[in-house]
């Protein structure tokens, strides 16, 4: 029964029974574990080891009646339990889980109102939408979501700082208290100007800065930027402006551009494809150094994300001490993103091996990459090839007749003179400068009107156009392989069935019982290791489960 000294068990106490105990079965024991509410307590008998699970009670003193030596002993866990508590307590938070943004609003207002519904989080995508259309997404969100936690998002757009800009603008405008910093590389005046925004001390002496940012980084370096307080450069350039004073630079100096990190490893979209494992540990050590750094009276949390679509992926990064998960590939499969039913079928589909880089229509003049569906889309090969000709020839007119045919032909479906003029007419109207710069750089004309195919494809993905399947740019990670193979056979298996709350209660709630079992393991207990893959269950299996009957559906 165990590798382990029974002596050393002893000192768990003893069980007095007052109902007939049962020998340890698998299956017995699998259904005690499911019982997250439940301890489960194993106990020494002359007959071998038993599992206690009637009435009973547990002494530390050897009474006259209490003669069974506890063995082993998987306290209770529920979902919300694990984590960091201080982080769901600052961020208004049910349960230690996010919904990350994915752009152009594939993280809609649909799936951030679910994740507020559920005490959970998420944030609107809004990398890739007009100004007016993230707008409307915060109006309907402050009405639909009131106190309940939501934010958006704001990526890093090193070829377009206006636009990071101008959506600060209106993220002050409508006191959105909280966002989403994704894909930096370089600190900028935005993210430090939304964070530093109406900085004071409050009656007890206390630093506070009200706009709160929950950064994602797959790099140390940029982790530690994150870490560290805003730039000095930059908060005294905003002090020149006249945006804040000399006493809130002052301030600036207390606190760091973000207190809580998420450590991204192998994602969908904008990854380094870092395994979470080594990641996540070297995250963790950067915060202590920076802890020990500076003086913030904030503490400083890592969260993990990348490759999280199993209950034992959630297990093992609470085991490494994440505060909290994030998840991405697996949330844009639910019904609530902003994605199509065709997108959603696609991901459904999805195995390992099926997936691969392609270049990023954000920063494809500097070679950064993005993870993506390649399993029944050419999108991911037409995009390279672009690259490759951006990188070869200085301008569309230098591209030989036979190659641009080919791309006229096969990616473009039009001239490239009538791509160029319905790019040109789109950053008129978004970016002037981009046109100026365009009509004295032919490359950057040429990278401009690349990028319309790059830009368009995640659009032809999210409306479904079938004219353009081939087309599709769909952000997905690995996470997605291992979630389709979880839930097959389960109510979760089919896309029209995957809502996001019962998908992520389920790897929180599974998440508990791989825990409950690592105890038992830990303790000298054989537990089979396919009692580490928790088979998904209905939300109303999961209340029963917890004990936590106000579970709404």
């Amino acid at each position: 029964m165990t590798r382990t000294d029974q002596s050393l068990h002893h000192e768990q106490g003893w069980y007095q029974p007052i109902d007939p105990v049962e020998p340890v079965t698998p299956t017995r024991l699998k259904s005690l574990l499911y019982q997250t509410n439940q301890p489960v307590i194993i106990v020494q008998t002359p007959d071998g080891h038993h599992l206690a699970t009637g009435n009973g009670r547990r002494v530390f003193e050897p009474g006259h009646d209490a003669v069974w030596p506890v063995y082993a002993v998987a306290y209770p866990l529920s979902p919300e339990a694990q984590g960091d508590d201080t982080f769901c307590t600052d961020w208004n938070l049910g349960y230690p889980i996010i919904g990350g943004s994915m752009a152009n609003g594939i993280s809609s207002v649909d799936l951030v109102t679910a994740l507020a519904e559920a005490g959970m989080m998420g944030f609107y995508g809004s990398a890739g939408q007009a100004l007016d259309t993230v707008e409307q997404a915060i109006v309907t969100l402050k009405k639909r979501c009131g106190s309940k936690p939501w934010g958006v998002n704001l990526i890093h757009s090193p070829q377009e700082p206006a636009s990071e800009e101008r959506l600060v603008d209106l993220f002050l405008h409508h006191h959105v208290d909280r966002i989403e910093a994704s894909a930096y590389m370089l600190v900028t005046r935005a993210l430090v100007r939304y964070r530093v925004h109406g900085i004071h001390v409050d009656e007890t002496g206390r630093t506070v800065a009200p706009h709160r940012i929950l950064a994602k980084a797959s790099r140390v370096e940029v982790a530690e930027k994150f870490f560290s307080p805003p730039p000095e450069a930059l908060v005294h350039a905003l002090v020149a402006e006249g945006f804040i004073t000399q006493d809130q630079a002052v301030l600036c100096r207390g606190i760091p551009l973000a207190s809580d990190v998420t450590a991204e490893a192998d994602s969908g979209g904008h990854t380094d494809n870092r395994p979470l494992v080594t990641l996540f540990p070297s995250f963790v050590s950067l915060s202590r150094r920076q802890r020990e750094r500076f003086p913030f009276t904030d503490p400083l949390r890592v969260g993990a994300a990348g490759g999280i679509g199993t209950p034992s992926g959630a297990a093992a990064a609470f085991a490494m001490g994440a505060a909290w998960l994030l998840v991405g590939s697996i949330a844009q499969s639910a019904i609530e993103s902003g994605t199509s039913d065709a997108v959603r079928e696609m991901l459904a589909e999805v195995r390992q091996a099926e997936i691969a880089m392609a270049p990023a229509a954000d920063m494809f003049e500097m070679g950064v990459t993005v993870q993506v569906l390649k399993r029944g889309t050419l999108f991911p090969m037409r995009a390279r090839k672009l690259y490759d000709v951006y990188r070869e020839y200085d301008a569309i007119e230098s591209i030989p007749a036979s190659v641009r045919t080919m791309l006229e032909r096969t990616i473009f479906r039009s001239s490239l003179d009538a791509i160029w003029e319905e790019t040109r007419r789109f950053w008129m109207a978004r970016e002037p400068d981009q046109v100026q710069r365009a009509e004295r750089d032919p490359h950057h004309r040429m990278a401009l009107a690349f990028r319309w195919y790059l830009g368009r494809s995640s659009r032809w993905a999210n409306s479904g156009d079938p004219d353009r399947k081939q087309d599709y740019q769909v952000w997905c990670g690995p996470a997605m392989s291992a979630f389709n193979l979880w839930v097959q056979g389960s109510q979760l298996a089919a896309p029209c069935q995957r809502r996001i709350k019962p998908m992520l209660m389920n790897i929180l709630w599974g998440a508990a019982v791989s825990n409950r079992a690592t105890q038992l393991r830990n303790q000298g207990v054989p537990v089979p290791q396919h009692m580490f893959e928790v088979e998904p269950q209905s939300m109303d299996t999961i209340r029963r489960m917890t004990g936590r009957e106000r579970i709404s559906p």
